[in-house]
Protein backbone atom coordinates (compact mmCIF):
# COMPACT_ATOMS: atom_id res chain seq x y z
CA UNK A 1 0.00 0.00 0.00
CA UNK A 2 1.41 3.37 -1.02
CA UNK A 3 2.03 5.68 1.96
CA UNK A 4 0.19 8.98 2.02
CA UNK A 5 1.90 11.70 4.05
CA UNK A 6 0.37 14.86 5.45
CA UNK A 7 1.46 18.28 6.62
CA UNK A 8 -0.70 21.13 7.85
CA UNK A 9 -1.32 22.49 4.34
CA UNK A 10 -0.43 19.64 1.97
CA UNK A 11 -1.13 15.99 1.31
CA UNK A 12 1.51 13.86 -0.37
CA UNK A 13 -0.29 11.33 -2.53
CA UNK A 14 0.69 8.59 -4.95
CA UNK A 15 1.20 9.71 -8.52
CA UNK A 16 -1.24 7.77 -10.70
CA UNK A 17 -1.56 7.32 -14.48
CA UNK A 18 -4.48 9.78 -14.32
CA UNK A 19 -1.98 12.47 -13.22
CA UNK A 20 -0.14 12.44 -16.55
CA UNK A 21 -1.49 15.86 -17.61
CA UNK A 22 -0.28 17.38 -14.33
CA UNK A 23 3.15 15.74 -14.66
CA UNK A 24 3.43 17.06 -18.22
CA UNK A 25 2.38 20.52 -17.00
CA UNK A 26 5.36 20.45 -14.64
CA UNK A 27 8.00 18.53 -16.54
CA UNK A 28 7.15 20.26 -19.80
CA UNK A 29 7.41 23.77 -18.35
CA UNK A 30 10.66 25.72 -18.93
CA UNK A 31 10.38 27.30 -15.46
CA UNK A 32 10.39 23.86 -13.84
CA UNK A 33 12.93 22.00 -15.97
CA UNK A 34 15.55 24.76 -16.19
CA UNK A 35 17.60 22.94 -13.53
CA UNK A 36 15.79 19.60 -13.57
CA UNK A 37 17.25 16.46 -15.13
CA UNK A 38 14.03 15.29 -16.81
CA UNK A 39 11.82 17.13 -19.29
CA UNK A 40 9.17 16.26 -21.86
CA UNK A 41 8.11 18.05 -25.01
CA UNK A 42 4.75 16.30 -25.43
CA UNK A 43 1.97 14.80 -23.37
CA UNK A 44 2.54 11.43 -25.04
CA UNK A 45 6.24 11.34 -24.16
CA UNK A 46 5.38 11.94 -20.50
CA UNK A 47 4.07 8.36 -20.40
CA UNK A 48 7.71 7.32 -19.81
CA UNK A 49 7.74 9.32 -16.56
CA UNK A 50 4.47 7.75 -15.46
CA UNK A 51 6.00 4.32 -16.09
CA UNK A 52 9.04 5.39 -14.05
CA UNK A 53 6.90 6.32 -11.02
CA UNK A 54 5.06 3.00 -11.22
CA UNK A 55 8.20 0.91 -11.81
CA UNK A 56 10.30 2.30 -8.94
CA UNK A 57 7.46 1.72 -6.48
CA UNK A 58 6.81 -1.79 -7.77
CA UNK A 59 10.53 -2.65 -7.73
CA UNK A 60 11.07 -0.96 -4.33
CA UNK A 61 13.79 1.32 -5.71
CA UNK A 62 11.97 4.53 -4.84
CA UNK A 63 8.70 6.37 -4.40
CA UNK A 64 7.34 9.72 -5.57
CA UNK A 65 4.41 11.78 -4.37
CA UNK A 66 2.35 14.57 -5.88
CA UNK A 67 2.02 17.51 -3.53
CA UNK A 68 -1.65 18.48 -3.17
CA UNK A 69 -2.96 21.60 -1.42
CA UNK A 70 -5.37 20.65 1.36
CA UNK A 71 -7.59 23.73 0.82
CA UNK A 72 -7.98 23.50 -2.96
CA UNK A 73 -7.18 19.87 -3.81
CA UNK A 74 -4.85 21.19 -6.51
CA UNK A 75 -1.58 19.41 -7.27
CA UNK A 76 1.30 21.92 -7.10
CA UNK A 77 4.42 19.79 -7.46
CA UNK A 78 6.11 16.50 -6.74
CA UNK A 79 8.78 15.10 -4.47
CA UNK A 80 10.28 11.74 -3.94
CA UNK A 81 13.15 9.34 -3.71
CA UNK A 82 14.79 7.15 -6.31
CA UNK A 83 18.07 5.30 -6.91
CA UNK A 84 17.54 3.42 -3.65
CA UNK A 85 20.45 1.10 -2.91
CA UNK A 86 19.41 -1.35 -0.19
CA UNK A 87 22.93 -2.73 0.29
CA UNK A 88 24.25 0.75 1.06
CA UNK A 89 21.09 2.11 2.70
CA UNK A 90 21.13 5.23 0.57
CA UNK A 91 18.95 6.99 -1.99
CA UNK A 92 18.58 10.27 -3.87
CA UNK A 93 15.78 12.79 -3.40
CA UNK A 94 14.23 15.04 -5.99
CA UNK A 95 11.52 17.67 -6.05
CA UNK A 96 9.83 20.27 -8.24
CA UNK A 97 7.00 22.80 -8.07
CA UNK A 98 4.87 24.46 -10.71
CA UNK A 99 6.05 28.07 -11.23
CA UNK A 100 2.89 29.51 -9.61
CA UNK A 101 3.75 27.60 -6.41
CA UNK A 102 7.45 28.39 -6.20
CA UNK A 103 8.95 30.62 -3.49
CA UNK A 104 6.08 30.00 -1.05
CA UNK A 105 7.86 27.71 1.42
CA UNK A 106 6.03 24.60 0.23
CA UNK A 107 9.12 22.39 0.05
CA UNK A 108 10.26 23.58 3.48
CA UNK A 109 6.95 22.27 4.80
CA UNK A 110 6.65 18.95 2.93
CA UNK A 111 10.23 17.70 2.56
CA UNK A 112 10.93 17.26 6.30
CA UNK A 113 7.90 14.95 6.53
CA UNK A 114 9.04 12.99 3.49
CA UNK A 115 12.63 12.81 4.75
CA UNK A 116 11.50 11.54 8.17
CA UNK A 117 9.41 8.86 6.44
CA UNK A 118 12.33 7.79 4.21
CA UNK A 119 14.80 7.44 7.07
CA UNK A 120 12.25 5.59 9.20
CA UNK A 121 10.47 3.29 6.75
CA UNK A 122 13.21 2.69 4.18
CA UNK A 123 15.90 2.44 6.89
CA UNK A 124 18.20 4.83 5.05
CA UNK A 125 21.54 5.87 6.45
CA UNK A 126 22.25 8.43 3.72
CA UNK A 127 20.04 10.63 1.57
CA UNK A 128 21.58 12.51 -1.34
CA UNK A 129 20.47 15.64 -3.17
CA UNK A 130 22.25 16.10 -6.50
CA UNK A 131 21.67 19.68 -7.64
CA UNK A 132 22.58 21.24 -10.96
CA UNK A 133 25.18 23.99 -10.60
CA UNK A 134 23.45 27.37 -10.77
CA UNK A 135 20.28 26.24 -8.98
CA UNK A 136 20.82 28.49 -5.99
CA UNK A 137 17.25 28.12 -4.68
CA UNK A 138 17.60 24.34 -4.45
CA UNK A 139 21.00 24.68 -2.77
CA UNK A 140 19.55 27.04 -0.15
CA UNK A 141 16.67 24.63 0.43
CA UNK A 142 19.01 21.65 0.89
CA UNK A 143 21.08 23.62 3.39
CA UNK A 144 17.96 24.74 5.32
CA UNK A 145 16.95 21.09 5.53
CA UNK A 146 20.31 20.22 7.07
CA UNK A 147 22.03 18.73 4.03
CA UNK A 148 25.82 18.96 3.97
CA UNK A 149 27.56 20.22 0.81
CA UNK A 150 30.12 17.58 -0.17
CA UNK A 151 31.49 18.97 -3.41
CA UNK A 152 31.15 19.48 -7.14
CA UNK A 153 30.86 16.72 -9.71
CA UNK A 154 32.48 18.60 -12.59
CA UNK A 155 31.00 18.16 -16.08
CA UNK A 156 29.15 15.10 -14.76
CA UNK A 157 26.25 15.10 -17.23
CA UNK A 158 25.28 16.40 -20.65
CA UNK A 159 22.13 18.52 -20.85
CA UNK A 160 20.97 20.21 -24.03
CA UNK A 161 24.24 19.24 -25.69
CA UNK A 162 26.45 20.85 -23.02
CA UNK A 163 28.31 19.44 -20.04
CA UNK A 164 26.90 20.50 -16.69
CA UNK A 165 28.34 20.21 -13.21
CA UNK A 166 26.38 18.84 -10.28
CA UNK A 167 26.58 19.74 -6.60
CA UNK A 168 26.45 16.84 -4.15
CA UNK A 169 24.65 17.27 -0.84
CA UNK A 170 23.97 14.60 1.76
CA UNK A 171 21.98 14.08 4.93
CA UNK A 172 22.75 11.22 7.31
CA UNK A 173 20.41 9.34 9.62
CA UNK A 174 22.37 10.47 12.69
CA UNK A 175 21.96 14.10 11.65
CA UNK A 176 18.20 13.76 11.31
CA UNK A 177 17.75 11.96 14.60
CA UNK A 178 19.94 14.50 16.39
CA UNK A 179 22.60 11.95 17.30
CA UNK A 180 25.38 13.85 15.52
CA UNK A 181 26.05 17.38 14.51
CA UNK A 182 25.99 18.29 10.84
CA UNK A 183 29.57 18.81 9.58
CA UNK A 184 28.37 21.92 7.77
CA UNK A 185 27.16 23.46 11.01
Amino acid sequence: MFPELKTENYNLQQILKADQAFIFEGLGHPGVVLYYGVSYSSFESTAAQMDFYERIWRDKTGCWWKIVEVQTGKAVGACGMNNYEADHKKAEIGYWLLPSSQKKGIMQEVLPVMIKYLFSEWQLNRLEAVIEKGNEASCRLAEKLGFFFEGVLRDAEIKNGKHISLLMYSLLRAEVSGQASNPAG
